[in-house]
C-alpha cells in the first residue's frame, strides 16, 4: 500500500455514457482524479519512472490525470480511480534491477563458429562446378 498525500489529489466528477437510462444523463458519475506529483513524497526517480509509466496521462504541468467511469456509481469510481494511481505509483517506485554486462563463453563462441562453417559448407555446395578445358 503506498502513501498518497491527500494534498496532492483533486477531483472532478463528469457525466459518463453508457446504460443507466435517464439517471445516467442526469448525474455526474464518471470520476477525474488528478495527482500533483510534485506534491508527492516520491524521489526524483521515482518521479521519473512515473512520468514514463503513465505516459499520456502525465501532463505538462507535472499532473497525472486518471479517468474511471467504469461503474454506475461515483464513489466506486473514485475507489477505482484511486486504486489505479496507487498501482501506478508503486510499479514506479520499483527500481529496475542493473543489467550485468555478461561475455560470451569459450564453447558458445566455437559453437557458433562450427555453426558458421557448417553454412558455408553448405552454401559453397550448391554452387555451380567450375570447368576447366585442358
Amino acid at each position: 500500500m503506498v502513501d498518497i498525500p491527500e494534498a496532492a489529489l483533486s477531483w472532478a466528477y463528469l457525466r459518463a455514457g453508457g446504460p443507466g437510462g435517464q439517471h445516467q444523463n442526469k448525474t455526474e458519475t464518471a470520476v477525474q482524479l488528478r495527482y500533483k506529483v510534485s506534491i508527492g513524497n516520491l524521489s526524483p526517480e521515482a518521479v521519473e519512472r512515473l512520468r514514463k509509466l503513465a505516459g499520456k496521462r502525465f501532463t505538462g504541468s507535472g499532473e497525472i490525470v486518471i479517468e474511471s467511469r467504469e461503474y454506475r456509481s461515483r464513489l466506486m469510481n473514485m475507489n477505482a480511480a484511486l486504486r489505479k494511481l496507487e498501482e501506478l505509483v508503486e510499479q514506479a517506485l520499483v527500481e529496475p534491477r542493473k543489467r550485468k554486462p555478461t561475455r560470451p563463453t569459450r564453447a558458445s563462441r566455437e559453437r557458433r563458429l562450427e555453426s558458421k562453417k557448417q553454412q558455408s559448407k553448405k552454401k559453397s555446395g550448391r554452387k555451380k562446378p567450375l570447368h576447366f578445358e585442358y
